[in-house]
């Protein structure tokens, strides 16, 4: 069973019920051992699903919510009740007002963003690769809040999960795949700090300074976390989160 070592829980916000999960409390073998969370990565679906059962049970959740992501930039908003867990096709981003009902980005050192409007009552779970920093996904995510939920950028509070840090984030071909004004953000020869352009990023859309936090653990140098740079062939650990 999953305990409260094997995830970081996301408290900072009265309302919520969610965490950033490890790699760590599940029942895949490796090279997925043990949480792993996605169906895509060649592990047994049968074991997938009570590591996801183990996610649901852990936080309370009445149905959890996912894509199978692209490194694109679609939102995939659910403003209804689910009859159940549900996997969409070719989605980035999830935004939901419905509460018991978790939204999960699954990841091996890409970012996810936690958005969430206290007063509107809204949360979004953004995957968020260089890929996704390079279409911009958390700007059209914070449209999407605004004009379909009512969220203000002046509220919204932001959380950037445990993901591949400047220290680990080598990009060789960055001057072919990393628009210029990426390019300030390289803290030595092809290593970027991804973090702080989603900072960047996040305050372009409204965000203040004190609205957005980032946990700083970078997956690639924790062995506790699934990691493509690190292991290649691996699982997905994943952000989950829920309004009450």
């Amino acid at each position: 069973m999953l305990t409260a070592k094997d995830f970081l829980a996301i408290d900072r916000w009265d309302g919520l019920v969610g965490a950033f999960f490890c790699r760590l409390g599940g029942v895949s073998p490796p090279p997925f051992d043990s949480l792993n969370l996605s169906f895509g990565v060649g592990d047994r679906a049968e074991l997938v699903e009570r590591n996801r059962r183990r996610v649901k049970q852990v936080l309370g959740l009445d149905a959890l919510l996912s894509a199978r992501q692209v490194h694109g930039d679609q939102v995939v908003a659910v403003d209804a009740p689910p009859t159940g867990d549900v996997e969409y096709d070719g989605y980035d981003a999830l935004i939901t007002n419905q509460p018991g009902v978790g939204i999960m980005v699954q990841q091996a050192d890409c970012q996810a963003v936690v958005l969430y409007d206290p007063l509107a009552r809204v949360v979004a779970n953004v995957h968020v690769g260089w890929r996704g920093s390079v279409a911009n996904i958390l700007r059209t995510t914070l449209e999407r809040l605004r004009t379909e939920f009512g969220a203000d950028p002046g509220r919204v509070q932001a959380i950037i999960s445990p993901s591949l840090g400047p220290c680990c984030a080598e990009f060789v071909n960055f001057q072919a795949e990393l628009p210029a004004e990426f390019h300030p953000y390289q803290v030595r020869p092809g290593y970027f700090d991804f973090w702080a352009i989603t900072r960047l990023q996040l305050r372009s859309a409204g965000l203040g300074p004190d609205q957005i936090r980032t946990v700083g653990v970078c997956t690639r140098c924790h062995s506790h976390y699934f990691s493509y740079r690190r292991e290649g062939t691996t699982g997905r650990s994943a952000t989950v989160i829920a309004l009450r």
